[in-house]
């Protein structure tokens, strides 16, 4: 495994450090439940799905919630990733976070939904993308045998209409967030590497099926196979999806491999919220973070606390991210 650099000596370490590098928070949701409509934030809650009870997070969350969850660290920028509203009010969903970006500043940018097997996929991505904080587009594809776990009736990530919508997202210069199962990656490697023009971030850490009979060695090959596709990038981020339950000695590991395959240059640390606030609080999430990215060199925390996620993205935040700490 690689170690980690240690070029800037005598630098500050851990979560007191990390919360005053400049951070651009790689995936964030907002909701208003008086504007658009979320069935999965609808009662009756379950138990039983990916998620669990989602009803400690069922209510409207605004930027001025996200900006008081993140008072404590060096926050300059955050992707808002699509939060399953209705599809079909998608780009209601975008309309209502560019007035957003316009009172406040956030979010920095918006990763918007797009079924990508509809037959007037072309026309759907034509019209996200031409709002001016659009940068991706997200599909949530996960798929499993145990339908407790899935979020897709069936793989759509094998339908021929689906593949050959990804394939249109370069024309839109669209990037795509991809949350899958680690069953699901050898399939999509392959179809990655077929459109190197296609940004690609991999959403929550792979989403590992620990409870599987081999899932940890599934994910760790999955991870590997999209590792080796240059237009590939990975969000440290999603923890409770690794475990509900998730302590710092189960995701360290998790989290190191992952660096090492993608390296600093294409791993960024985001929090998830407020999803991931079902599991821990905003502050602990990014705590195991910070300490699984101290013993890197200066250079490579920045890159991976914000640098990264400019550049994929292209925020333009530029000299912002370079303040001195």
């Amino acid at each position: 495994m690689r170690e980690p650099s240690h070029s800037t000596a005598g630098a500050p370490r851990g979560g007191e450090a990390a919360a005053r590098v400049p951070f651009v928070d790689a995936h964030i949701h907002l909701w208003d439940l008086e504007r658009l409509r979320y069935s999965w934030l609808m009662p009756p809650f379950a138990d039983d799905g990916p998620n669990g009870s989602v009803a400690a997070i069922a209510r409207t969350f605004t930027i001025a919630d996200y900006r008081a969850q993140a008072a404590r660290w060096n926050m300059v920028g955050a992707v808002h990733v699509d939060a399953g509203a209705d599809p079909a009010q998608a780009l209601d969903e975008t309309r209502w976070l560019e007035a957003v970006t316009d009172a406040d500043g956030l979010p920095t940018a918006i990763v918007a939904f797009a079924p990508l097997d509809d037959p007037q996929i072309e026309r759907l991505l034509e019209a996200q993308a031409a709002h001016p904080h659009v940068r991706g587009i997200r599909q949530i594809v996960n798929w499993h045998p145990d339908p407790r776990r899935s979020y897709q009736p069936h793989d759509l990530t094998q339908s021929p209409a689906w593949q050959a919508g990804f394939a249109r997202l370069a024309r839109h210069g669209l990037s795509f967030d991809l949350q899958c199962y680690p069953g699901q990656m050898p399939g999509l490697a392959t179809l990655i590497a077929r459109h190197p023009d296609v940004t690609v971030v991999l959403n929550h850490l792979g989403m590992p099926v620990l409870s599987d009979p081999d899932g940890l060695a599934q994910w760790r090959a999955g991870v590997r196979r999209l590792a080796a596709l240059p237009n590939v990038a990975i969000k440290l981020s999603g923890l409770g999806f690794v475990d509900r339950h998730w302590t710092d000695t189960l995701v360290r590991p998790l989290l190191a491999e992952a660096i090492d395959l993608f390296g600093p240059a294409r791993c960024l640390i985001a929090s998830d919220t407020p999803t991931d606030t079902l599991f821990a609080p905003f502050d602990r999430c990014l705590d195991v973070l910070a300490a699984a990215t101290a013993a890197f060199s200066e250079d490579e925390r920045r890159a991976m606390w914000g640098r990264n996620a400019d550049r994929l993205y292209r925020l333009g935040l530029g000299p912002r991210l370079d303040t001195i700490i």
